[in-house]
């Protein structure tokens, strides 16, 4: 009879290790945009910030303001799993949640104009405009890439193979392929940003306020 109970054996095996599977969560995959305050620095002086802003100035312009946000994007995971009897394989579910955004992000104004000044505001007014182009951009690019990480890993069933190879494999993708094209999304706004500091507009606010801000860089 030993033979017979062998053949049960073999023939359960498979569903059995299937159902355990399938009682996982399914994969998924969160994307957060970070909200992130945004920090008045005025502890430079104009000349400071325009050699700080020098790579985006245009030639022979002083910077007067300046908005900085660093492109951030992390990845946080957990992973449910089920190990089968030999404990050699195991079937596994990650849930990842990516957070992006621009961390920190600092709008500089040149410790020349007083803080409640007709210049200060001119200027901060100006800065602002570079402040939402950062932040429509990250609304803009929310979708795809949400659509993007979700056909890669919201698979609808889970993963299956030798035991801790889910997670390795992973951590592995995640940081060499997924983080890099999430940081290359994010700065993608470079393009839009230049479009803001055009001459007309460096024009603009050196004019404005009756020749205060023109007054104070001579």
């Amino acid at each position: 009879m030993r033979p017979l109970a062998t053949l049960f054996a073999l023939l359960f095996a498979g569903p059995l290790w299937a159902d355990a599977c399938d009682q996982l969560p399914k994969p998924s995959v969160t994307v957060k945009r970070l909200a992130e305050q945004i920090t008045v620095n005025t502890q430079y002086g104009y000349r400071e910030l325009t050699h700080l802003g020098s790579a985006l100035a245009q030639p022979g312009k002083q910077v007067l303001g300046l908005t900085r946000g660093k492109a951030s994007s992390q990845f946080s995971t957990s992973i449910s799993r089920h190990v089968d009897d030999s404990g050699r394989w195991e079937c596994a579910s990650p849930q990842i949640t990516v957070s992006f955004g621009f961390s920190p992000m600092t709008v500089y104004i040149a410790k020349e104009f007083a803080e409640g000044s007709c210049a200060f505001n001119e200027i901060y007014q100006h800065e602002l405009r570079h402040v939402k182009t950062y932040q429509a951009h990250l609304v803009s690019i929310e979708d795809e890439l949400a659509a993007t990480l979700s056909r890669r890993f919201a698979t609808g069933s889970p993963w299956r193979g030798p035991i801790g190879q889910a997670r390795t494999q992973l951590e592995r993708e995640l940081n060499e392929r997924w983080l890099p094209y999430i940081q290359r999304e994010i700065k993608r706004v470079d393009a839009d940003q230049a479009l803001i500091d055009s001459p007309e507009e460096y024009a603009r606010v050196a004019s404005s306020c009756n020749g205060e801000i023109s007054r104070q860089t001579r």
